[in-house]
């Protein structure tokens, strides 16, 4: 199959047709276009989007759900067994105390959140200090049982 100039089509759906407006009576949309009558729908840069003519608007009728608080912070969620590449390297000895700045420092955590939530199934086998505000009890049961200290801030 050649193609010629002639052949060539957009795919199916790809070009929508403009509407023609103010063409005559008979093409339905002739007159005020499909705007109904005069005033203030029928002008450009009209916005009335919930208004209801003075009645108490719909959007003030239905009560309120829900609430989030911009002071909330959201916690990031560490797990252990993230510290075994950092402990492999010797960033983290017996003593290091790991809390949201050492996690920022090292990389593995962003700068955005307000503090670290302790999670873990299993991990490292290593007495670790961690300063956390938030833990799960299997992090804290599986961190006390390997000799190490978490303290909730």
């Amino acid at each position: 199959m050649s193609f010629k100039l002639n052949t060539i089509r957009d795919n199916p759906g790809a070009m929508k047709v403009r509407k023609v407006v103010g063409r005559g009576i008979g093409s339905g949309l002739g007159k005020t276009s499909g705007r109904g009558g005069k005033g203030q729908t029928a002008r450009a840069g009209c916005s009335l989007n919930g208004f209801e003519g003075g009645q108490m608007p719909i959007y003030r009728r239905l009560p309120q759900r829900g609430f989030k608080s911009r002071n909330a912070g959201t916690l990031f969620e560490f797990h252990i067994r993230k510290l075994d590449s950092l402990i492999k390297k010797g960033v983290i000895t017996e003593d290091t105390v790991i809390d949201a700045s050492f996690l920022i420092s090292t990389g593995m955590m962003p700068r955005y959140f307000k503090g670290v939530s302790l999670i873990a199934m299993e991990g490292v086998n290593m007495p670790l200090k961690f300063r956390v505000a938030r833990v799960s009890k299997s992090a804290k049961a599986f961190v006390e049982g390997a000799g190490g200290v978490v303290e909730v801030v």
